[in-house]
């Protein structure tokens, strides 16, 4: 017959002891309250009530005591764990709403200050004029012809009349692709569109040939070695110089004000003939500097007047080698820079500007000019 159990007492098993626990509530709350962050607490939530904490250890020690001993050393236990878990709860929603507090304050709007605009580019004012341009003649019946920019030298040259020692025919103006004798050049001028355009079209012709050209100039203020034209040609029958003037002086006006018109000055181009250099009225003082030591201006010199382009009736030479009977139609012809043109619509000094690509040039004229 076996001897009775002797009496246990849980303090024999040193992590249930009650000093014992006791110094390791106190150590939770003490890490708890210590914790100024989330992830601080997060730290001492695993030493102090995660499964290798002291209160899990001396948990797992209940098992090994005798029936009559588990009761007190469970209820003792219990109480210590519920009440580091209580402190790890409340410290936890003080630290969750001092977060919640500080993203608040970092993340406030405020909806009464002015909002900066984003800012936005703008499209280079080479293509907006050119559309304009090309909107003023749609609306006068021409059609916009294009062309290659490497050209044939018979289309650049030879049909429109250049000799064959003309000087535009040198390296010192023209970029040849590959060499002289390749017969391809960069064109020169949008002039062989016109040439493409008669020798596809049946007249009555009433065209603008917008484009990029090129010359061999060095790039300064007024000069670049690739810019922009903008020619017309009309090609029917009864065509005048008339024709001509009243064209131009309606293009003068609709790009620089109304009242502006031009006057035509002789001058000499192989493909047309009567040739003349076109003078823009300064839309500036139109004409009243002239004579005026009080009221001089910058932008024409007080002379009155702008050199703006070329112009001429079309050399009967040129519509034989395009196919068109000279005895039956004649035509007109003129082309100004686009460059030119917007640096007169808008005071612009420097050609450099437009083509350094920079957004605080394009940006001042938005979406149109």
């Amino acid at each position: 017959m076996s001897a009775p159990n002797k009496p246990f007492d849980p303090k024999e098993v040193s992590a249930l002891s009650p000093e014992n626990i006791a110094i390791a509530v106190a150590e939770a709350l003490e890490a708890f309250s210590s914790a100024a962050t989330l992830d601080e607490l997060k730290e001492a939530r695993l030493t102090h009530a995660g499964d290798r904490s002291a209160l899990a250890l001396a948990n797992r020690e209940i098992a090994a005591l005798p029936p009559a001993a588990k009761a007190e050393a469970g209820k003792r236990i219990g109480q210590a764990r519920g009440e580091v878990n209580a402190a790890l709860e409340s410290r936890t929603v003080e630290l969750e709403a001092a977060r919640d507090h500080e993203l608040l304050a970092l993340e406030a709007v405020d909806v009464t200050t002015v909002v900066a605009q984003p800012s936005h580019g703008g499209r280079h004012p080479l293509t907006t004029i050119q559309e304009h341009i090309a909107d003023v003649f749609i609306a006068l019946g021409y059609s916009v012809a294009e062309g290659p920019e490497v050209e044939a030298e018979w289309f650049n040259f030879d049909a429109l009349n250049i000799a064959a020692d003309h000087p535009a025919r040198t390296m010192q103006d023209t970029f040849f692709v590959g060499n002289e004798n390749s017969g391809l050049v960069l064109r020169t001028h949008t002039s062989p569109v016109q040439i493409r355009t008669m020798l596809t079209q049946e007249p009555p012709i009433y065209v603008i040939c917008p484009g990029r050209v090129f010359r061999t100039d060095e790039l300064d203020a007024t000069h670049s070695p690739v810019f922009h034209q903008v020619e017309a040609l009309v090609v029917d029958k009864g065509i005048t110089m008339a024709d001509l003037k009243g064209t131009l002086d309606h293009f003068a006006s609709t790009m620089f004000g109304e009242g502006i018109v031009t006057r035509l000055r002789p001058s000499f181009f192989p493909f047309t003939e009567p040739s003349a250099e076109v003078d823009l009225q300064c839309f500036l003082c139109r004409g009243a500097s002239v004579d005026n030591p009080d009221a001089p201006c910058r932008t024409c010199r007080s002379e009155g007047w702008i050199e703006w382009g070329g112009c001429g009736m079309v050399n009967p030479k040129v519509l034989v080698a395009c196919g068109i009977d000279p005895d039956v139609y004649s035509g007109f012809a003129f082309g100004m820079g686009l460059e030119r043109t917007l640096m007169f619509r808008h005071g612009i000094t420097d050609m450099r500007d437009m083509v350094e690509g920079d957004v605080r040039f394009t940006r001042a004229f938005g979406l149109g000019v």
